[in-house]
């Protein structure tokens, strides 16, 4: 396995050819597998289930499709980014067992900040309860599968400018906002975030045998 972290913003298009080639690579079996941390410059994705009425200021930030399941989202400076290049051969293949692992793992790393991350049922991504008694979005999760590698992964909002969110309805969900560790009133660096992700890792996501789904897939869960 191996980790890799950007220290300064990667442009979107080339962080999806560098992904891309290392998963056939996995799938060949000519390269280790790979977690890369890092973040990108402000953009908008849209992934295969996004509608155009949710993109609200279109001119905005640049807008990328993207062949992973779910909505818009946005990425940007101050919000990790983990694309993580795994061979689901060895961990069963089974895809929603693996969206609910990341899911899983996004909770326990907020839980060494003392922040409670929770799933809804129908509501992608995972939330924050908020004191007034409302619920934000603090992480999203889109995977895609090709050959039984994964694409894609998670983001978790540590510091990002908020209100960048504004431009799109994040992941086509209404009447709930995004939060971040900062706006939660923590401070907390990237690298000790980089640092619970790491050793939370094989808690969650490491190699197992087992049944599981056949072919490829798209999974929204952003």
């Amino acid at each position: 396995m191996e980790w890799t972290i950007s220290d300064t913003p990667v442009d979107y298009l080339a962080a999806v050819a560098a992904m891309d080639a290392r998963a056939a690579a996995i799938a060949d079996g000519t390269a280790a597998e790979q977690v890369w941390l890092l973040e990108h410059p402000p953009l908008y994705t849209a992934g295969k289930r996004a509608d155009p009425a949710d993109l609200t200021d279109p001119g905005r930030f640049p807008v990328y499709p993207t062949g992973r399941g779910g909505q818009y989202t946005y990425h940007g400076p101050g919000q990790r980014v983990v694309y993580l290049m795994l061979d689901l051969r060895t961990r069963g293949r089974d895809v929603r067992a693996y969206v609910e692992a990341l899911e899983r793992w996004v909770i326990d790393t907020l839980a060494a900040f003392n922040v409670d991350g929770e799933v809804r049922e129908g509501r992608v991504g995972v939330w924050v309860r908020r004191p007034h008694g409302g619920e934000d979005k603090i992480a999203a999760v889109g995977v895609k599968m090709r050959r039984w590698v994964t694409l894609h992964g998670i983001s978790i909002n540590v510091e990002p400018d908020l209100s960048h969110f504004s431009g799109i309805v994040p992941c086509g969900v209404r009447g709930h906002g995004v939060t971040s560790l900062a706006d939660l009133g923590l401070i907390v660096s990237m690298p000790e975030v980089d640092a619970v992700l790491r050793s939370t890792f094989d808690r969650h996501l490491a190699p197992q045998a087992g049944p599981g789904l056949q072919g490829d897939a798209a999974v929204a869960r952003q």
